[in-house]
């Protein structure tokens, strides 16, 4: 984890770095957004909540949700795949990653038994199955050479 925050904080910075002014601003509120809603469960954890084993309980929970969305993600295009019949906006690599990663942590959470990682890698493994199916169903289909659609709103 700790080598991926550092990966994150490089290509973060590398993005800030050639975003112009409005896209800059949108990645200081997420990071700002990020750090108060960090610090704030932080403090009720701590203030409220005196047993360490439903400081965990809780914890594991908040985790459990932000890793199905992280995993879920790459699905927002899946309605827009199948309506083009294309995958073009849909990255194989960012699928099979997406499923590497979520098949490796579950059998490691199999292994030790732990909830919190077996829920939602479980789940992203299955995710990252689905865009993988989807990738393979209409790639054939997909025209590398047009243009992208004016209606996609890229970041």
């Amino acid at each position: 984890n700790g080598f991926g925050f550092f990966l994150e904080i490089v290509y973060t910075s590398i993005f800030f770095l050639y975003s112009n002014g409005s896209k800059r601003k949108k990645i200081l509120m997420a990071i700002l957004a990020e750090i108060v809603f960090l610090v704030l469960v932080i403090f009720i954890v701590m203030y409220f909540i005196e047993n360490q084993k439903e400081r965990r309980l809780v914890v594991g929970f908040i985790c459990i949700i932000f890793n199905i969305l992280m995993y879920f993600s790459p699905l927002t295009v899946m309605r827009q795949v199948i309506r083009t019949k294309s995958v073009k906006y849909m990255p194989f690599l960012l699928s099979l990653a997406n499923f590497l990663n979520g098949v490796i942590w579950t059998t490691y959470a199999l292994l030790k038994w732990d909830p919190f990682i077996v829920v939602p890698n479980g789940l992203g493994a299955l995710s990252g199955l689905a865009q993988l199916i989807l990738y393979g169903v209409y790639y054939r289909t997909t025209k590398w050479d047009e243009d992208a659609p004016s209606n996609i709103n890229m970041v």
